[in-house]
């Protein structure tokens, strides 16, 4: 048995049996529709049935977690005695991380005898999930708690992400994009292809005409930083595409000898409700973060 806990947020977008078969607590994001608040439960049929409500047109709308509720997950982890490793979307995309930041305080005050940490992953959705595996398997191999994180530090090779949304109003929604800039690309069918950055910013890497080419794109951009595909895992994440997800997948295995397999599975709701069905993410281990 572990010696430490390593714990997570429902925005690692894994599946709840992949969660519960290697003993990862998770704290759950929420999302709100009609004035009801719903837990991101990591299940698949909790997904569909989002991106099935959004596209009838229904207002999908999310929250921060707050200190309080940060502080109540950390102290049922802490009661348990044992060091925990506790892993949160990238400090530049949630404004929630502060929040972590001051339950992690009040936490360590708490419990001085045991170890707490908290990293800025700069990963989000399957980004973070690689990472989140990465620790895993280097537990469960009875890797140390500092061994753990350090094996996982930057400059060790970075968990790539890329995007693509199909309809900008959910990004102007999010404040992410003007209104201006959402009706003028919905006009001329502009699909903005981003990455995350060093920082863990989500940063856009040019704007393409058409769905087909932007998916293509990120195919080029992976070309950039996947120089060394073979045995490596590719994940794409998709928020009710699943005919471009096993399109994407396809072009990759054709595209990367040796790949050793390319996973689809549904993205997770509150990463979803903020970009919309359509929202394509593809993730792996590459050389360097750059567009």
């Amino acid at each position: 048995m572990s010696e430490f806990i390593i714990a997570t947020a429902s925005t690692a977008d894994m599946s709840a049996e992949y969660l519960q078969e290697n003993e990862i607590p998770f704290i759950s994001y929420t999302y709100m529709i009609d004035d009801v608040v719903y837990e991101d439960d990591c299940k698949e049929e909790t997904k569909q049935q989002l991106y099935e409500r959004m596209r009838q047109g229904e207002i999908v709308t999310t929250s921060m977690i707050n200190t309080y509720t940060y502080y109540t997950f950390f102290k049922q982890l802490m009661e348990k005695g044992k060091d925990v490793i506790f892993l949160d979307m990238s400090r530049e995309i949630t404004k929630s991380y502060v929040n972590a930041l001051e339950a992690e305080k009040q936490i360590k005050e708490e419990y001085p005898l045991q170890r707490f940490y908290m990293m800025d992953t700069r990963c989000i959705s399957g980004g973070l999930g690689i990472l989140l595996d990465n620790m895993v398997k280097l537990r469960d191999a009875g890797k140390s708690f500092d061994e753990t994180i350090l094996s996982n530090k930057i400059p060790n090779p970075p968990e790539m992400h890329r995007f693509t949304v199909d309809d900008l109003n959910y990004l102007k929604r999010g404040g992410r994009v003007s209104n201006a800039a959402a009706l003028v690309g919905g006009l001329l069918s502009v699909k903005p292809v981003m990455y995350t950055s060093n920082e863990g910013k989500l940063v856009v890497a040019e704007k393409i005409r058409g769905r087909k080419s932007s998916l293509l794109a990120i195919l080029e951009h992976m070309k950039k930083d996947f120089s060394e595909p073979a045995g490596k895992d590719v994940f794409i994440r998709h928020a009710d595409c699943l005919e471009d997800a096993q399109f994407m997948r396809d072009k990759i295995l054709e595209t990367f000898d040796g790949v050793e397999s390319v996973t689809i599975t549904g993205l997770g709701t509150v990463i979803g409700a903020h970009c919309g069905p359509g929202l394509l993410t593809i993730f792996y281990l590459g050389s360097e973060r750059f567009g």
